[in-house]
């Protein structure tokens, strides 16, 4: 499903307009991405998803041409968390 499919469902669902929804989904979006931006707090929404950035050390690899190692310096990441009502979804 890609974002204008998305968007009509969630539309229909809600009987909002797609302009709204769409709305909705960019504020979600963003709001979700300045929390985890700051990195003191996670984002929940409950039985769904949970989103919470995490630290990654620095380590070494190694350049899959060559067999050089390489330095990666230390940075952060995402985490996803799915929740109980989305893992009982996948069940199916």
């Amino acid at each position: 499903m890609n974002r204008s499919e998305l968007v009509a469902a969630l539309s229909e669902r809600a009987e909002v307009t797609r302009k709204d929804a769409d709305a909705v989904l960019a504020a979600l979006a963003e709001t979700v991405g300045e929390v985890v931006a700051k990195g003191d707090e996670k984002v929940t929404i409950p039985g769904f998803l949970t989103f919470e950035r995490t630290h990654r050390a620095a380590r070494t690899a190694r350049n899959p041409q060559t067999g050089e190692p390489i330095q990666i310096p230390a940075g952060y990441s995402v985490k996803v968390s799915a929740g109980s009502k989305l893992k009982e979804a996948a069940k199916g």
